[in-house]
């Protein structure tokens, strides 16, 4: 059975017009937060202009039988379009897909898909390369799936490469990390070869290992069980940890409206209040505190576009007091893999 439509309001608690919802997220991207440090920060890797360009995480899952009904596929090219479009009015330049390789062909099609639409509508994609949790020939299942994505989605012919999100002609590839088993420095290697070797972005600050990745992004934490915990703190170190440390890392900023995983199968009972829109305007410009004017970030991802099953998309709007998004819908079996 297909769930009711999710209620959601925009900002502005009635409705909020595409042009109106892009300048939302620019006047919280430069006016939120700007206390800024008092140590000085010179990053190697910086926005082109006044403020990070906006990401956001997409799920292509949508459709299959093991993840829940929000009535749609996500193989589905006029609602790939439409997505691209909507997320163009609201002040976002591309999506960030989360990607298994040939685990799951249906997200693979989805990422293909939107690739070349993307290109025809100029918006950007990215990669998140979602690892498998698995110890056997862990660095050899990378390798294998960077291979097959570099020759299908970033060679010189390959369909929509011009639509790959790049810093500095060198595309970004973010991982979201399983088990620790990958010896990402011999992954380093491999794509150290290719004709543009890629930036590898990894979740969170920097561990004991930090020379095989070029920069870092925060994942959506700060959960309770009350939804209290917004992960100021979380966030807090991350920028903290970056600015002072890592300043030749590239520094991905995370931003969420809200979380909660009881739709989700591997659900933890983990919560993040909405506030009434106040978690997504604060994760939104909680970096400024960390950098000094002059000093801007190049990417802000937001998490996410449209995981419904961990209550944090905004595909259909923000969650505001007037009424607050409800996750419906039939519980979803495991995924290729839970967050």
């Amino acid at each position: 059975m297909t769930p009711a439509p999710l209620k959601f309001l925009l900002l502005d608690n009635v409705t909020m017009s595409a042009a109106t919802s892009a300048k939302v997220l620019s006047v919280m991207m430069l006016l939120h937060g700007c206390s800024g440090p008092s140590q000085p920060v010179d990053l190697k890797y910086k926005a082109t202009g006044p403020k990070p360009e906006i990401l956001a995480l997409y799920e292509g899952w949508f459709g299959l039988p093991n993840h829940m009904d929000i009535g749609y596929r996500s193989t589905d090219p006029e609602l790939l379009r439409s997505q691209i479009h909507k997320a163009q009015d609201m002040g976002i330049s591309g999506f960030v897909v989360d990607w298994y390789g040939d685990r799951d062909s249906s997200i693979d099609k989805s990422y293909a898909t939107l690739q070349t639409l993307a290109a025809k509508n100029h918006f950007k994609v990215a990669m998140m390369y979602d690892e498998a949790n698995q110890s056997d020939g862990a660095t050899d299942v990378v390798i294998a799936d960077f291979t097959m994505f570099h020759d299908t989605y970033l060679a010189g012919n390959a369909k929509g490469r011009k639509a790959y999100l790049t810093y500095n002609g060198r595309p970004l590839i973010f991982v979201f990390p399983h088990g620790g088993h990958t010896d990402w420095a011999k992954v380093r290697k491999v794509v150290d070869k290719w004709e543009s070797p890629p930036l590898l972005i990894q979740e969170n600050a920097p561990g004991p290992n930090p020379e095989a990745f070029d920069g870092f992004y925060p994942w959506v934490k700060g959960w309770a069980p009350d939804g209290s915990n917004w992960g100021q703190d979380y966030l807090a170190d991350f920028y903290h940890s970056m600015a002072t440390k890592y300043p030749d890392k590239m520094t991905i900023g995370g931003a969420w409206p809200q979380f909660d995983d009881s739709q989700a199968a591997w659900g933890l009972n983990r919560h993040i209040s909405a506030r009434c829109g106040q978690t997504f305007s604060d994760t939104m410009g909680f970096w400024r505190q960390f950098y000094p004017a002059g000093q801007v970030i190049p990417f802000m991802m937001i998490e996410t576009w449209n995981d419904y099953e961990e209550g944090s998309a905004i595909e259909r709007g923000l969650p505001t007091c007037a009424v607050q998004p409800a996750n419906q819908g039939p519980a979803a079996s495991q995924g290729p893999a839970g967050r």
